[in-house]
C-alpha cells in the first residue's frame, strides 16, 4: 500500500481513553496480513461513512504490523468527521483508510523537548517511545482543560521526572519560558495541540538558533486559506491555463474544468494535494512545508496556496 491508496481495514477495539476521546485499534481485513511499516509523527486518512476524511496520528507501536492505533476527539464545533467515528463506529466495522503519510518527522538530535495541548499529544507518543528507545534525553509539557479530557496519562507513570502535567483548569497555560529553560545546541523542540500553543511556542523560539523547532497544526496557520487575490495556473503536461477566482481554492478551479487531483483536509495540515511548481512563485498558506521547503518554491499545497508572482507551472 502506498500514500494514497484507500483500503480497507477492520476496527478490532475501541476505548475511552479520556472525556471524549475514543482509541480505535485497526486490523487487517485478512489473519496474518502486515500493515504497512510508519514512523513516529505518521498519520492516516480515515474516511468516514457521511463522506468526509479525517486525519488522525498514529500513536501505537510501528514494530507491531499486525494494528495501527489511533486516538479521536469528538470536536462538538467540527464538521461532523469526529461525531460519526464517535457514534456510528462499532468493534467489527470496516473502515477506509489511506496513507500512513509523515509531515512530522522525528529527526535525529542529542536532545528533545515534546510540548503538547490536547489531542496533539498522540503523535508525540511514539516519539517518546522512539526516544527512550535510542537512550535520548527527553522531557514533555503536556497540557490540557482538565485531567479528565487529557488523553493517555497512564503512559507517563515512570517518567514523572521528566514530564510536567499541566491541566488549565488547575495550573493554568504551560510555561513556555519555563519548560524551554536555557538553548541546548542541537536540541529539537516538537510541538502538536491548539494554533495559541503553536503561536505561543513560535513566538518562544524566535531567537533560539541553536535549536530545531517542530510543529503539527491541526488547521492551518492562515484562516483565511480560499482569500487572495484571481489568478492563473498552467498544466504542465498539456499546457492548459486555469482560471482561480479571488475566493476560490487551486482544487476547485480544477475540479470545475474536470482535472481532479487527490486532496483530503483541504486545510494545508495533511500533505495530500502536494503538486510540483516547475514555474512561478506560489503563496504558500499550508502548515505542512518547512520554512526552508516554502522558500525552495518548487512545490505547494494547492487546496490553501495562491500565486505570488505568475505564471504559476503545476506539474499535472
Amino acid at each position: 500500500m502506498n500514500d494514497g491508496d484507500v483500503v480497507l481495514v477492520r476496527v478490532a477495539n475501541i476505548e475511552r481513553e479520556a472525556a471524549d476521546v475514543l482509541s480505535l485499534e485497526l486490523c487487517p481485513m485478512s489473519a496474518g496480513e502486515q500493515l504497512p511499516v510508519w514512523e513516529p509523527g505518521a498519520h492516516l486518512d480515515l474516511h468516514a461513512g457521511n463522506g468526509q476524511i479525517r486525519q488522525y496520528s498514529l500513536c501505537g507501536d510501528p514494530a507491531d504490523r499486525s494494528q495501527w492505533r489511533i486516538a479521536i476527539l469528538r470536536v462538538p464545533d467540527g464538521r461532523g468527521g469526529s461525531a460519526w467515528f464517535h457514534d456510528e463506529l462499532s468493534i467489527g466495522d470496516e473502515i477506509k483508510v489511506s496513507g500512513p503519510r509523515n509531515n512530522f518527522k522525528l529527526e535525529a538530535a542529542p536532545s528533545y523537548v515534546f510540548i503538547a495541548g490536547g489531542i496533539g499529544i498522540t503523535p508525540i507518543l511514539s516519539m517518546i517511545d522512539a526516544a527512550n528507545q535510542s537512550g535520548v534525553p527527553w522531557e514533555l509539557a503536556y497540557g490540557g482543560r482538565s485531567r479528565e479530557s487529557m488523553a493517555f496519562l497512564d503512559r507517563f507513570r515512570g517518567h514523572f521526572e521528566r514530564v510536567t502535567i499541566v491541566p488549565q483548569n488547575e495550573s493554568g497555560l504551560i510555561d513556555i519560558d519555563a519548560v524551554l529553560g536555557e538553548q541546548v545546541e542541537g536540541r529539537r523542540i516538537y510541538c502538536c495541540g491548539p494554533e495559541p500553543l503553536i503561536a505561543a511556542v513560535e513566538a518562544a523560539m524566535a531567537d533560539r538558533h541553536a535549536e530545531a523547532l517542530h510543529v503539527e497544526r491541526f488547521r492551518a496557520s492562515i484562516d483565511d486559506t480560499a482569500s487572495g487575490s484571481e489568478f492563473d495556473v498552467e498544466l504542465a503536461a498539456s499546457g492548459r491555463q486555469i482560471h482561480v477566482a479571488a475566493g476560490q481554492s487551486i482544487i476547485d478551479a480544477l475540479a470545475e474544468t474536470g482535472v481532479e487531483v487527490d486532496f483530503s483536509c483541504r486545510e494545508g495540515t495533511c500533505g495530500t494535494c502536494e503538486t510540483a511548481v516547475l514555474s512561478g512563485i506560489p503563496e504558500h498558506r499550508d502548515s505542512v512545508l518547512t520554512p526552508e521547503e516554502k522558500d525552495a518554491n518548487d512545490c505547494m499545497m494547492i487546496c490553501v496556496g495562491r500565486c505570488l508572482q505568475g505564471p504559476l507551472v503545476l506539474d499535472l
